[in-house]
């Protein structure tokens, strides 16, 4: 088996979650890390035995790497991608692929273009209890689903300024988002509701909305609700998504399915991680060129970019928002 020779873009912790699970696998060798500065990506490299680089250009022209991985804030996506693009170089990214929908929608088309094979980081995909999820729902006639983000604010600065995060429902939501088209296809139109309550008052230089509310409407014919808040203290909330049909309730979250009906309710948990499970299939497709695992490659995940992004614009202009792929 060749070795894979493998480059990470991002010290934060995504990316030591990234690099955990590359280093246990067989045949590959975590060789590079690129870091916002020489000494945060040598502190990490060190770590895995591989080499650090403060700037993407020189990782790449000193490097012969099979795939990359970019775990980097949403303001920061565009440069690296375009590189990586056009060197050829396989390419997986974490989840929000930018902070709206213009410079994805330019980068898909380069990744087009080259037909480059890529994977967005939407592990939640990979879990067993999606896909039970997804193959139930398609045996039932859904009529509504309710979902939901409700948690804390993240203490990085950027998180808190639209142009650094986009936003909760951009940030974090997107998952959320991301669910719900997986299992039940796209999205025709959003009308979200956004305000200002809480974390403006307690911390400086508080740019988001700390609650919203979006409502969708699916092509299917489907009805949402997918509400987020990032006022909660401490480990207080909760995030997840129900699904009511006329045989009953399917209720996922993170950990865990539980489906109702009038006569039974059953739970199911995870086997695995859904880390790893991503990882395997992006290293399968670089290896085999196979990428029928993969689960969210950079159009799919390009589609949950812009409902995201339009739900921004309708809580700016008080309009429900057409979607446009």
């Amino acid at each position: 088996m060749k070795q894979l020779q493998i480059g990470i873009i991002g010290t934060g912790w995504f990316s030591q979650v990234h690099a955990d699970n590359l280093i246990a696998m067989e045949g590959i060798k975590l060789q590079a890390v690129c870091g916002s500065s020489l000494d945060k990506s040598e502190q990490m490299a060190m770590h895995y035995g591989a080499t650090g680089y403060g700037d993407v250009t020189a990782m790449l022209e000193a490097e012969k790497l099979d795939a990359v991985y970019i775990c980097v804030p949403p303001m920061a996506h565009g440069e690296i991608e375009e590189k990586l693009i056009e060197r050829g170089i396989p390419f997986l990214v974490e989840k929000p692929i930018g902070i709206n929908s213009e410079l994805p929608r330019r980068l898909l088309k380069q990744i087009e273009e080259k037909s480059l094979l890529t994977s967005v980081g939407y592990h939640h995909r990979y879990n067993e209890t999606a896909a039970r999820m997804k193959q139930l729902l398609s045996e039932q006639k859904v009529g509504m689903a309710l979902g939901q983000w409700m948690g804390g604010m993240p203490g990085v600065a950027w998180w808190r300024q639209q142009e650094g995060s986009g936003g909760q429902f951009i940030e974090q939501t997107t998952h959320i988002v991301d669910m719900l088209r997986y299992c039940l296809g796209e999205v025709k139109e959003v009308y979200a509701m956004y305000g200002q309550r809480v974390m403006h008052e307690q911390h400086e230089n508080v740019g988001v909305s700390d609650v919203g509310t979006v409502t969708l409407k699916l092509a299917n014919g489907v009805i949402a609700n997918i509400s987020n808040t990032c006022i909660l203290p401490g480990n207080v909330g909760s995030s997840g998504i129900t699904f009511y049909t006329g045989e009953g309730m399917l209720d996922w979250n993170p950990s865990r399915l539980k489906v109702v009906t009038p006569n039974m309710t059953t739970e199911y948990s995870n086997p695995t991680n859904p880390y790893v499970v991503e990882s395997e299939a992006f290293i399968n497709a670089v290896r085999t060129g196979d990428s029928s695992q993969i689960r969210s490659d950079y159009a799919d995940a390009f589609k949950t970019q812009v409902v995201a992004y339009a739900a921004l614009e309708s809580a700016n202009t008080g309009l429900p928002i057409r979607i446009q792929y």
